[in-house]
């Protein structure tokens, strides 16, 4: 097959999303499918061994968030070569531009065009617009393009659920999202991060990003320094809030026991972080599939979620991992009852939580032969 695959996200990847749909190419190119990554185009990107690019001219709208717009609808070169490529099926990651010209070009081609729903697009929007009008009407003409697409997924049911109340009333397929098994043993050197020995490492991987429950989090651990429970926190990832978090951490007095990272793209070095911790910090009601949780999971680091959200899918609290009400004092509660028996929950989340791209990788190829046969 040649698949074509939209996003928005730009290779090296930025955000959950990027990794999936690297991910996708990746497998999909590695069962001997011809992959392409339509994205908008990035000084910092890279070219990928194991598939195609095809980047277009962008612009960063934000200082602070790491994301680039495009417009390949009135790129004429660009179209055109996008538009001449003889692809079999598409499938689109975002329903913006890159995807709605995604669309353009199935209706064109007459092929299948496959939409995956990732992220709560309500909260994004009012959050920057703080206008639930605006932001209902914004959910609703991205429903209608869901609704134009020939087949949508959802990377598990929770998140179909999200997509229902927004008002899409079509079919949905849950095609969840893998990691790879390789990457467990990975190892990275972190001596630079000054980790001590004989204190708890906690963990957050993640956009520096209020939505993702970083305020809550660092909360509890000023309860935590407060009680007088040692501890180090590593803050990896970057985003439009990190200044106003490392702020934060210094007015609670744990400024010297937060590590903020900053992005790390090394995979080793990554892995070798998840496995340092003792337990992995998830407070988020934004993210609908926590990929992070599944890396952590490799690691044999089990992770701490809010009971509810997308990400506690498939989690039982104090078997392979942990649930709470989001809140600080929850939280803080929540993270000294689970020191103790976070090496053993941290093994049963390593055997029960990863699920293989591979794996993964089959069932995307069925069901993309079966759209491309009907």
């Amino acid at each position: 097959m040649i698949i074509g695959q939209f996003s928005e996200s730009y290779p090296p990847t930025i955000d959950g999303v990027g990794g999936v749909v690297h991910n996708y190419c990746k497998e999909l190119s590695r069962r001997g499918h011809e992959c392409v990554h339509v994205a908008p185009e990035n000084k910092a990107a890279e070219a990928t061994p194991e598939y195609e690019l095809m980047l277009y001219r962008s612009v960063k709208l934000s200082p602070k968030m790491p994301y680039r717009y495009g417009f390949p609808q009135v790129m004429p070169a660009f179209r055109k070569a996008a538009m001449a490529r003889s692809f079999e099926i598409l499938h689109v990651h975002t329903p913006f531009l890159a995807g709605r010209f995604a669309r353009e070009i199935a209706r064109k081609q007459g092929i299948p065009l496959v939409a995956t729903f990732h992220s709560k697009y309500y909260d994004d929007i009012y959050r920057a617009t703080h206008s639930k009008g605006l932001s209902r009407w914004v959910v609703d003409e991205i429903v209608k393009f869901y609704e134009s697409c020939d087949e949508v997924w959802t990377v598990n049911e929770r998140t179909a659920l999200v997509l229902k109340e927004y008002g899409y009333k079509g079919p949905i397929v849950v095609m969840q999202n893998g990691v790879d098994l390789s990457e467990g043993e990975m190892e990275g050197d972190i001596r630079d991060l000054g980790l001590e020995e004989d204190v708890p490492k906690l963990l957050f991987v993640g956009q520096q990003d209020f939505k993702k429950g970083t305020r809550q989090l660092l909360e509890a651990c000023g309860i935590l320094h407060r009680e007088g429970m040692p501890f180090q926190l590593v803050m990896v990832g970057e985003g439009q809030d990190q200044i106003a978090l490392a702020k934060q951490a210094g007015a609670l007095g744990i400024g010297e026991q937060v590590i903020f990272t900053g992005r790390i793209s090394d995979r080793g070095r990554l892995m070798s972080i998840y496995r340092a911790a003792r337990l992995f910090l998830f407070p988020s009601l934004y993210d609908t599939s926590g990929l992070v949780v599944r890396e952590a999971a490799l690691a044999g680091t089990p992770s701490l979620v809010v009971e509810g959200s997308c990400a506690a899918e498939g989690m039982e609290d104090g078997v392979n991992g942990y649930l709470c009400d989001g809140t600080p004092q929850d939280i803080a509660r929540k993270i000294k009852e689970a020191l103790p028996t976070a090496e053993a929950v941290g093994q049963r989340a390593r055997q029960t939580i990863p699920i293989t791209w591979e794996l993964i990788g089959g069932h995307i190829e069925e069901r993309y032969k079966a759209l491309i046969q009907s």
